[in-house]
C-alpha cells in the first residue's frame, strides 16, 4: 500500500502542480496517454491531480494503520476509482495507437488487480501474522462512540 501511495501521490503532484506538462507527457518515457484525449483542460487535469493525491493519502493512512477496516476502506476506494477509470478507457481509446492503447489498458487492469490482491492477502492474514503486519486491533468500537 505504501508503494501504491508513493506512485499515485507522484502522479497527483505532477498533475496538480504542472497540469500542462502532465497532460502532454503522462505516463512519460515518450508516451503521451493523457494527450490522446484532447483538448487540454487545466481544470480537469488539476482535479485529476487532486483525486490522485486524495487516493494517495488514503493508501498512506491504510499502509500505516494497524486497523483492518482502515486498510480495507483505502483499498476499496482505490479499487472503485480504478474500475471506473478502466471502464471508461476500455470503451474509448481516444487518439491512442494500438501498442500504447494496449499498454494503457494493461496498466489500468493492474490498477484494479493489485488492490484486490492486497485485500485478499490482508483478509487471509488473520491470525497468521501475514498481510496485516501483526498486532491487529479488530475490536468493535464501544457503544455510543463515533
Amino acid at each position: 500500500m505504501g508503494g501504491l501511495a508513493a506512485l499515485v501521490g507522484g502522479w497527483g503532484l505532477w498533475a496538480r502542480l504542472f497540469p500542462a506538462h502532465f497532460f502532454e507527457h503522462f505516463p512519460g518515457l515518450g508516451h503521451q496517454w493523457t494527450a490522446a484525449y484532447p483538448p487540454y483542460n487545466e481544470h480537469l487535469v488539476t482535479d485529476l491531480g487532486a483525486t490522485f493525491l486524495t487516493l494517495a493519502v488514503l493508501l498512506a493512512v491504510g499502509a500505516c494503520s494497524r486497523l483492518r477496516p482502515v486498510r480495507t476502506l483505502a483499498l476499496v476506494a482505490v479499487g472503485v476509482f480504478n474500475v471506473l477509470h478502466l471502464s471508461f478507457h476500455s470503451m474509448d481509446r481516444g487518439e491512442m495507437a494500438g501498442l500504447d492503447y494496449g499498454a494503457s489498458i494493461v496498466s489500468l487492469v493492474v490498477g484494479v488487480v493489485v488492490p484486490a490482491v492486497l485485500l485478499v492477502l490482508d483478509r487471509g492474514g488473520s491470525g497468521s501474522g501475514g498481510g496485516g503486519g501483526g498486532g491487529e486491533q479488530e475490536t468493535a468500537p464501544a457503544r455510543g462512540s463515533a
